[in-house]
């Protein structure tokens, strides 16, 4: 840090060392070197480091299924039974609905009748056209009889061509009383019961499905919030992942769920009512813990921040002033003491690849300082008494019977 931060540090805490002064002077002529009588704190301590801290984004989210669809009617009649449990899985091509197929039924047949009737009539022309086409060769007949026997024979194949088209139309309207799932997927309530009549031309909605393996959770991005994290990714502050975001996924409860997904989607504009971004993560999801419509928090993982400091947040402490750490450093006896360090915290950073447990230093540290993790409780002034260890020295002193422990080296 620069003098003229030196010289502001100074200012901001001269009544604080104005206090230490004081309480040091009633303290003198104590064998221990503590105050009141009390001992020097034992302090755990950790060297900071500069280098990669990860960074979260964490945005609210809500699933949904990777493909919804509606059930309808593609024909008109009477609901004769619903053949699904509701909120089942069923795999694609399972029957749902059944409606009434009589009148299909009917028609189907009618339409095959009549391809039947058109054969066997193609049948006659055809015997016709062959009996008077040498006829006209050896001038036995007119040419009227001749061409009225060639387009009766055009004309039966024509019909029968209509008539089997008919037949193709009666068979498909008969399967769609069959109605079927058109995915795999979870099946919503039946929102037409027995009895009730299907409209394909109208009200033909029967239900709803929708696949939940993979599943999609949507979320957003604030205007400011992009901005930002553009900024800093141009100005070489935070480095994002070559293969892309790790998404992972917090329930409303606060635990996390067991598969990571990938952001397969970020819209290029903003939406014109909220003034948000659109994107969406997608995730296997083959035990059906995630379901539509379920709130969620979304983690984008993987970015990071070079060549910075990150502490503990439990090192982080609030003073008159503003946040502050303490550093191991030297007493006027020249003994150990927890000196303040006034500090300027970011965004919050994971530490343990777990949960967000540290803060990111922006200004007060540079790398190197023995920050005070553990014991800060401990110390009731600044500048006071204390026996730092590092964590392994504080294992190992824990194990130790009291009065045994063995003084720090620093």
């Amino acid at each position: 840090m620069p003098a003229q931060g030196h010289t502001r540090t100074a200012l901001r805490l001269t009544p604080v060392l104005v206090l230490t002064a004081l309480l040091a002077a009633c303290g003198k002529g104590q064998p221990d070197g503590g105050h009141g009588g009390m001992p020097p704190a034992m302090v755990t301590y950790q060297v900071v480091k500069a280098g990669d801290v990860p960074v979260d984004f964490e945005y609210p989210g809500q699933s949904a299924g990777s493909r919804e669809v509606e059930i309808r009617a593609r024909v008109t009649g009477i609901v004769d039974k619903r053949l699904y449990e509701e909120g089942a899985r069923v795999k694609a091509g399972t029957s749902l609905f059944r409606i009434d197929p009589a009148t299909y039924a009917a028609a189907a047949a009618a339409a095959d009748a009549n391809v039947t009737t058109a054969e066997a009539r193609l049948k006659q022309a055809e015997r016709d056209y062959n009996r008077v086409k040498p006829l006209i060769e050896s001038k036995a007949i007119s040419q009227q009889e001749f061409d009225n026997a060639a387009s009766n024979f055009d004309i039966a194949k024509a019909a029968l061509k209509a008539a089997q088209a008919q037949a193709r139309a009666t068979s498909i309207d008969l399967g769609y009383t069959d109605v079927r799932a058109p995915i795999s997927g979870v099946v919503g309530r039946a929102l037409k019961v027995e009895g009730s009549l299907a409209n394909a031309q109208g009200d033909s909605l029967l239900a709803t499905m929708a696949q939940t393996d993979p599943i999609d959770v949507n979320f957003a991005l604030s205007e400011s919030d992009r901005t930002r994290v553009q900024a800093e990714v141009a100005s070489g502050a935070i480095k994002l992942p070559e293969g892309g975001y790790t998404v992972k996924l917090k329930t409303s409860d606060g635990n996390w769920l067991k598969h990571t997904g990938k952001l397969d989607f970020s819209d290029y504009k903003a939406d014109t009512t909220t003034g948000t971004y659109s994107s969406r993560a997608r995730f296997a999801n083959p035990d059906n813990t995630l379901t539509p419509g379920q709130f969620v928090r979304v983690v984008l993982s993987g970015a990071t921040r070079p060549n910075s400091i990150a502490v503990p947040q439990r090192a982080v402490l609030d003073g008159p002033q503003g946040k502050f750490v303490y550093t191991v450093g030297a007493g006027q006896d020249g003994k150990p003491a927890a000196v303040p360090m006034p500090v300027v915290v970011g965004d919050w950073v994971r530490l343990d690849g777990k949960e967000p447990n540290g803060w990111l230093i922006k200004q007060g540290l540079k790398g190197g300082e023995k920050v005070i993790v553990d014991g800060t409780a401990r110390i009731f002034f600044p500048f006071a008494p204390i026996v730092p260890m590092t964590p392994e020295e504080a294992a190992k002193a824990a194990q130790q019977p009291p009065g045994g422990a063995p003084a720090a080296k620093h």
